[in-house]
């Protein structure tokens, strides 16, 4: 993998964020994950906002990798870059978003999980791409299964990923992270659990630890 793929892949868990009140919230939830060892953030474009907490969390927490999720809009990908957004990450595979990011020069993530999506993948020349959502789509044991005749991929699954499964799921080789939303859910945010969510993250990086000897 690249290096800035790499760097998401040694942090090995990416939470995925929604955030209703990203004035508010933004800025302690950055500091909370980097208390927990988890300097990195899917912010995504289902609440409004993202790219205002984009730029509070990178301007909270420089040292932080912070990227969109749930993006399915060119001119979503312009408001990432301008908010300082590090990487895109998309539910399916648009051909259109991903030339577009590209373009731009932003590394993106598109969700891929048959085999179809990933033959675009690789015409696109990817090398990290998103399983979304896993658990529903087959989890592990697909993805593996796709993995024989796509060697290429390092994947991120995303969806259903919990305490519980996060082990199994990253002493995979071909698992590069896990995207997840159990440390970061609405109740944890909302109720301004900082201390909380910065247990949950230090268990996952735990659980990465382990897994990955």
């Amino acid at each position: 993998m690249n290096a800035f793929n790499q760097k998401i892949s040694e942090i090995g868990v990416v939470p995925v964020i929604k955030l209703n009140h990203p004035e508010r919230d933004a800025a302690p939830l950055a500091k909370a994950l980097c208390a927990g060892d988890v300097p990195v953030a899917e912010v995504t474009f289902r609440a409004a906002g993202a790219d205002k907490a984009i730029s509070i969390m990178k301007e909270t927490c420089p040292e932080m990798i912070v990227g969109a999720g749930t993006v399915t809009r060119t001119e979503q990908i312009d408001a990432v870059i301008a908010a300082g957004g590090e990487f895109i990450v998309t539910p399916g595979f648009d051909p259109e978003l991903v030339a577009y990011a590209q373009e731009k020069g932003i590394p993106i993530f598109p969700g891929c999980t048959t085999a179809t999506d990933y033959h675009a993948a690789l015409k696109f020349g990817l090398e990290l791409i998103k399983f979304f959502p896993a658990e529903l789509s087959g989890g592990l044991r697909k993805i593996k299964a796709l993995a024989a005749p796509f060697p290429q991929f390092k994947v991120m699954p995303t969806g259903g990923i919990n305490l519980q499964n996060l082990g199994e799921y990253l002493a995979s080789p071909i698992i590069a992270a896990c995207g997840g939303s159990y440390m970061v859910t609405a109740e944890l945010i909302d109720s301004n659990q900082w201390d909380e969510i910065t247990a949950l993250c230090q268990l996952s990086r735990a659980i990465v630890q382990k897994a990955r000897g």
